[in-house]
């Protein structure tokens, strides 16, 4: 699982019918530290994420793991909108406090 946050959406009308339903954003990895990063996935979105959102992706084969992706051909998905993380009992993000 990676941290990234949610740059945007994409919009495809024309698409194979195993993704048809399935809302697509644009996630941008974030470093331990909340820094960006210059790496960007498309994701499937299963939490009802929004844009500027902090989430929990993955990529690769796990990404056919939850009920909506199930037997598709999907490469990324957002598992989780984050709440809050630490590293070193220090607190690096939280959504209630952040600016997006």
């Amino acid at each position: 699982m990676q941290l990234g946050r949610v740059m945007g959406s994409v919009v495809s009308t024309k698409k194979s019918e195993n993704i048809q339903g399935l809302k697509l954003l644009l996630v941008q990895q974030l470093s331990h530290i909340n820094k960006p990063l210059n790496n960007y996935v498309v994701a499937v979105d299963v939490v009802q994420a929004g844009t500027g959102d902090v989430v929990l992706y993955s990529e690769g084969s796990s990404c056919r793991q939850t009920q909506p992706t199930d037997k598709r051909p999907v490469d990324g998905v957002v598992m989780a909108v984050v709440d809050t993380w630490e590293v070193g009992g220090k607190e690096i993000y939280n959504k209630t406090t952040a600016d997006t």
